[in-house]
């Protein structure tokens, strides 16, 4: 059984569409500058992005969710069906809990990663970067199994950063702080006549925090409680800009930048396996048969390619887009795929993918930066360092209960 279940409410013939929350993020939109997330109007910036970072990093900060992709995904083969597209042990992931994962097209190239949400036995969420349902349906040919798209049919909002449990108990959330990481948990939305909040504690910044997820006639609701119980605790609307930030230090990466999606390349060459974006941990061989299972385990013998690795630059230039060279050498072994300078870790830090046998903690390269000051380009190639763990990893990610700080 295959079926698609599109939203009541008509997006097809609409090329973007305002989020629940959009009303309240224009009051919040002193930039009054709008961007494009795949179906949805964003928000690159409210005021200013260093600002809405340092909420994330010191506070409270909170983004718009909404437009990530959600596929509803269930029935008596729901976790077969999963166990087959994805590349680690689905079963692991118990009633309650979230697995981040990935996909793989047969040559064992990454489609996309994602989180699971295995909401009920047999009832799960995945959500993603690029919408995945053709890709889906395809491969349910012989699952009973019923695929729905439904991100028009859930709001959500991250809430991240030190303070966020705290504003969470303030809103009324009672017993939040004993929702373990990648937990989730059920609760009835204030001031919303019993509406569902599922809340998730997981999140794209490497600290603390949590995701609300609720219906969209609940979110202006969610918004104003949220708000309202964080006005003490230093709670800011957060947009694309300040994220993207955020997640450079926690090294987390991002489809589209730090890889290409399998199924949107046009050289097959360009893409990039689950071993060569560091995710060898994802990939699990024992638990039998899943898309592109053969050609990795292939890999596992010969080797990979690239490596993806974080690099710590020396200056206080953004390596963006730079090309990555051993130390002394002229032939380019690689390319920064995401660069910052970095407030928290007070340096110029980056992800890069480069060449094996390159890239190994500790091992010395070189960038080629260029950056415009006054209307003149310049050039300075800059020392890097490859770096084994991320920029950003407080202990207070993994606490429970965490502290209101």
């Amino acid at each position: 059984m295959r079926t698609v279940d599109y939203s009541t409410r008509d997006h097809a013939d609409h090329a973007v569409w305002p989020s629940p929350f959009h009303r309240r993020q224009a009051e919040h939109n002193r930039m009054k500058v709008w961007s494009r997330w795949c179906d949805y109007l964003s928000v690159p910036a409210y005021w200013r992005a260093d600002m809405e970072y340092f909420a994330g990093r010191n506070a409270c900060g909170v983004f718009d969710l909404t437009p990530m992709v959600k596929h509803r995904v269930d029935g008596p083969d729901a976790l077969a069906f999963l166990d087959r597209l994805m590349t680690r042990d689905v079963a692991r992931i118990k009633p309650g809990r979230v697995g981040y994962c990935v996909w793989c097209d047969g040559g064992g190239r990454v489609i996309d990663d994602g989180t699971v949400f295995h909401l009920r036995d047999g009832e799960y969420r995945v959500c993603s970067q690029e919408h995945q349902l053709d890709w889906f349906l395809a491969n349910a040919e012989d699952f009973d199994v019923r695929v729905v798209d439904e991100t028009h049919d859930v709001a959500a909002l991250a809430v991240q950063g030190p303070t966020s449990c705290a504003v969470l108990k303030d809103m009324g959330l009672a017993g939040i702080e004993q929702l373990t990481p990648f937990g989730l948990a059920r609760f009835d939305l204030p001031g919303a006549d019993g509406a569902e909040l599922l809340v998730s504690r997981t999140g794209y910044t490497g600290d603390l925090g949590y995701e609300l997820w609720v219906h969209p006639d609940h979110a202006e609701t969610l918004w104003d409680a949220l708000f309202a119980a964080g006005e003490l605790r230093g709670i800011r609307a957060m947009g694309s800009q300040a994220l993207e930030l955020l997640r450079i230090e926690a090294g987390f990466i991002l489809a589209g930048k730090d890889f290409l999606p399998a199924l949107h390349a046009v050289r097959p060459e360009r893409t990039r396996s689950p071993f060569e974006l560091g995710l060898d941990w994802l990939v699990d061989f024992d638990k039998g048969v899943f898309n592109g299972r053969r050609a990795l385990l292939e890999e596992r013998e010969r080797g990979s390619r690239y490596r993806l690795v974080k690099l710590d630059v020396d200056g206080n230039k953004p390596a963006t887009d730079a090309f990555v060279y051993r130390k002394g050498r002229n032939r380019s072994i690689g390319v920064v795929t995401s660069a910052m300078w970095s407030p928290s870790a007070k340096a110029s830090i980056a992800l890069a993918s480069v060449e094996t046998p390159h890239g190994l903690p500790g091992e010395e390269l070189e960038v080629e930066i260029y950056y415009q000051r006054e209307l003149e380009w310049r050039r300075v190639r800059q020392r890097a360092r490859v770096v084994e763990n991320v920029f950003w990893d407080p202990p207070r990610r993994r606490l429970t209960p965490p502290a209101d700080s």
